[in-house]
C-alpha cells in the first residue's frame, strides 16, 4: 500500500521529538499500521532545524504554513503551532480540504473544540488530540475507550508540571513561591510569563477537554473555576504536612445530583493517597468509575519525545482508520455528537468540599468561641483545629471543616473577616479525600 503522508505545522520541541519518533521508529510502526507513514511536507519558520534533526533530504520544506495545509497529497495534518491563531484557521482549512488533523493544542481544542469537530463530522475526517492533555500519557484514549463501559463519579488530575514541580520544591526544601517559580523559569519549565501555568489556566483547559469526554457534555472553558498556586506560602505546605496532608495543584471534574462540578484550584489531599506522591514535573489523573473503580494514569506531562509520543499514536490511529467508515469511527469526545447533555456545569459556590483555614487572630480569651459561633451559625463543622505559639500577642489558628457547600463558606469568612480581632485576610484551601 502507499505510505500515509504527513505534513508538520511546526518543527520545535513537538514538532521535532514527532518527526524525530516517526523516523527512528518507522519499522515497528508499519508493522502496526500495516503501512508506513512518513513525514512529507514540514512548514516551519526555521528552516535550519531540518538539518539539526537530521531528517530525509526527500522531505519538502516551507515557511507557509498553507502550502502543507492546501498540499493534495498530505493525508494527515498535524498542527504543533500552539495557540488560536493562526491554527484554528489552519486547523479549518485542513478540514475543508478533506485531511485528517492531529494537534497537541489544549487550547485550541478547550475554546474551539466544540466548531472544529463539528467541521470534521461534516466532512467525514478525524481530528485526534491525545497530546493536548496530561503529554505523554494516554489519558484521552482511556477516557473514550477504555473506561466506555463506565459511569464517571468523578476525576483529578495534577494536569500542570509547572505548578506541580513548585509545589514539590516548596514542600521538600521549604522554600518560598517566588524563589522555586525564578528556578522553573531558569530550567524552561515555566514561560517567562508563568500566568497559564501558575494560575491555572492551562490546567483548565484540559480540565474541560476531561470533563467533556467523562459526561458527554460541550465544551466549556468559560464554565471552569480556576484558582492559581501563587498565594500557595511555605507555612501553608508545612501545615498540610502536620494534619497528614499534601497540597496539589488539581483539576477536578465530578457529577452531581445538581449538575457538574468543574474546577482548578489548590486542593490538601491525604499523603497517603498515590496522587499525593507525585512529584516534580510529573502529572497522573485519577479516574472514578462505576463499574472499574479508580484507576490511576501518571507519566510525562511535557517533553519533546514524551508529547511526541501521543502526538504519533495519534497519527497511527488516524492512519488505521482511513478506510473505515467514518459513521464507525469513535466519537471525538467519547460520545455521539448528537447525544451531547445539556447538563449544567455548578458554579462554585454550589461546590461542597471540605476546607483547611488559616486565621490570624488577637491572643486573647473569647476570640475561639467567637470564630466557632459565626462557623456554628453557617452550619459548618470543624474536624481539627491548631493553634500555634502566638508571637507579638498574635496566634495562627488553624481549622480543618467537615464538607461544606462553598457558598456558606464564603460568608462564614466575609463575618470572620470583619471581626476586629481577626489580623488579616484569611487563607483557606480546599481538602479533598479522593477515597
Amino acid at each position: 500500500m502507499d505510505p500515509v503522508k504527513v505534513g508538520l505545522l511546526g518543527l520545535g520541541t513537538v514538532g521535532g521529538g514527532t518527526a524525530v519518533v516517526l523516523r527512528r521508529n518507522a519499522d515497528e510502526i508499519a508493522r502496526r499500521v500495516g503501512r508506513s507513514i512518513i513525514v512529507d511536507h514540514v512548514a516551519t519558520l526555521d528552516l535550519g532545524r531540518v538539518d539539526e534533526l537530521s531528517l530525509s533530504e526527500d522531505i519538502r520544506v516551507t515557511q507557509e504554513a498553507t502550502d502543507v495545509v492546501n498540499d493534495p497529497d498530505i493525508d494527515i495534518v498535524v498542527e504543533l503551532i500552539g495557540g488560536y491563531s493562526p491554527a484554528k484557521e489552519l486547523v479549518l482549512q485542513s478540514i475543508e480540504n478533506g485531511k485528517h488533523v492531529v494537534t497537541a493544542n489544549k487550547a485550541l481544542i478547550a475554546l474551539h473544540g466544540d466548531e472544529i469537530f463539528a467541521k470534521a463530522q461534516e466532512k467525514g475526517v478525524m481530528v485526534a488530540f491525545e497530546a493536548a492533555v496530561a503529554g505523554g500519557i494516554p489519558i484521552i484514549k482511556a477516557m473514550r475507550e477504555g473506561l466506555s463501559a463506565n459511569h464517571i463519579e468523578w476525576l483529578a488530575g495534577i494536569i500542570n508540571g509547572t505548578g506541580n514541580f513548585i509545589l514539590t520544591e516548596m514542600r521538600d526544601k521549604g522554600r518560598n513561591f517566588a524563589d522555586v517559580l525564578a528556578e522553573a523559569q531558569e530550567l524552561g519549565y515555566a514561560e517567562a510569563d508563568p500566568t497559564f501555568d501558575v494560575e491555572g489556566i492551562d490546567a483548565a483547559h484540559k480540565l474541560s477537554i476531561l470533563s467533556s469526554l467523562a459526561y458527554g457534555i460541550p465544551l466549556q472553558f468559560d464554565k471552569t473555576y480556576t484558582e492559581g498556586i501563587s498565594k500557595i506560602t511555605r507555612e501553608d505546605v508545612e501545615y498540610a504536612s502536620e494534619l497528614g496532608y499534601r497540597i496539589k495543584h488539581l483539576g477536578i471534574a465530578r457529577r452531581v445530583e445538581a449538575g457538574i462540578e468543574q474546577r482548578v484550584h489548590p486542593t490538601m489531599i491525604p499523603e497517603r493517597r498515590l496522587i499525593a506522591n507525585v512529584d516534580g514535573v510529573m502529572n497522573a489523573v485519577l479516574v472514578q468509575g462505576d463499574a472499574v473503580g479508580p484507576t490511576l494514569y501518571y507519566g510525562a506531562g511535557a517533553g519533546d519525545e514524551p508529547t511526541a509520543s501521543a502526538v504519533v499514536a495519534d497519527i497511527i490511529d488516524v492512519a488505521r482508520a482511513l478506510t473505515a467508515d467514518p459513521h464507525n469511527r469513535v466519537p471525538h469526545l467519547a460520545f455521539q455528537s448528537d447525544l451531547l447533555a445539556d447538563t449544567p456545569i455548578l458554579p462554585m459556590s454550589e461546590v461542597q468540599t471540605a476546607f483547611y483555614l488559616r486565621i490570624c487572630a488577637e491572643d486573647k480569651p473569647g476570640v475561639m468561641a467567637e470564630m466557632t459561633q459565626i462557623l456554628g451559625a453557617s452550619n459548618i463543622s470543624i474536624e481539627a483545629i491548631i493553634q500555634k505559639e502566638p508571637k507579638d500577642d498574635k496566634a495562627t489558628i488553624i481549622m480543618l471543616t467537615h464538607v461544606v457547600r462553598e457558598g456558606d463558606m464564603n460568608d462564614a469568612i466575609s463575618s470572620l473577616e470583619a471581626l476586629d480581632v481577626v489580623c488579616r485576610k484569611i487563607t483557606r484551601i480546599r481538602v479533598e479525600s479522593l477515597g
